[in-house]
């Protein structure tokens, strides 16, 4: 549908549909329940409007509410598409790769795909109760993976947001970060160290699709005292040989890379 100017028209409730769902995006950090007007204050909607998005999707299931604070979290209706998209996806098969992985080398092992500006994290030590599954792209080892090996329609590192400085070594320029890219893309392999918090050194690797693009990034994290430079290439074989066994459990044959070939 368009007006008489001819600028396209969002379909009959499509805004309410991108109401709802930045709802659900609330819940992304893992933090307390929220209230109708905490949501009104993080969407920058009136408390009436967020309340009624809110009891709509409880309604649905999308959201529980807590019978003595009346406060706001996610529903049984997430959790099942959540369990059923995890199957579907094949990640139950990675969780002995990265348990293995971990024993191994003495470091947390993750799995993670892109969502937007965002790394998540879909398996691995990281995957707790406590600790959200969102991080930021550009100040991440496993970010820097998924930004080098783009798959199709994913946007580049220009459409980021003003990249924020979570340490002093974090990269915030966007030429800088182009050209950690290209050393990360050249190398085969992106590092993390004291970028995103201090003493937390990250080694990943991308999970390759035959056509090149990064299907996911894995990463070992741990010390610079445990990942030291004189370990970094062991760690880094470590991390690579599971992230060939997960591109044969995660990906359908077709989509396999040829035996032998190399990121980069």
């Amino acid at each position: 549908m368009t007006t008489e100017a001819g600028i396209a028209r969002p379909p009959a409730g499509a805004q309410a549909v991108r109401r709802a769902l930045d709802v659900l995006h609330c819940f992304h950090d893992n933090g307390p329940d929220l209230s109708a007007s905490d949501l009104a204050r993080r969407l920058g909607l009136s408390t009436s409007t967020a309340h009624r998005l809110a009891r709509t999707l409880l309604g649905a299931g999308f959201l529980e509410q807590d019978a003595r604070t009346a406060r706001y979290r996610l529903g049984p209706a997430m959790t099942e598409l959540g369990r059923l998209s995890y199957h579907q996806r094949g990640l139950h098969l990675a969780a002995p790769e990265l348990s293995d992985l971990a024993e191994r080398t003495g470091a947390t092992a993750d799995l993670a795909l892109r969502s937007g500006p965002h790394v998540v994290i879909v398996a691995g030590g990281s995957v707790t109760p406590k600790v959200g599954l969102r991080r930021p792209l550009h100040s991440t080892a496993l970010g820097k993976v998924l930004l080098a090996w783009p798959r199709a329609g994913e946007a580049g590192p220009r459409s980021l947001p003003p990249l924020y400085a979570f340490t002093e070594r974090t990269i915030v320029e966007p030429p800088a970060l182009a050209a950690e890219l290209a050393r990360v893309r050249e190398a085969g392999y992106a590092l993390n160290d004291g970028e995103s918090a201090h003493g937390v050194r990250t080694v990943a690797v991308p999970v390759l699709e035959r056509t090149g693009h990064a299907r996911f990034a894995l990463a070992v994290r741990a010390t610079p005292e445990l990942i030291t430079d004189a370990r970094l290439d062991w760690y880094l074989a470590q991390a690579r040989a599971c992230a060939r066994a997960l591109e044969v459990l995660l990906l359908a044959p077709a989509e396999r890379r040829d035996p032998g070939e190399r990121a980069g």
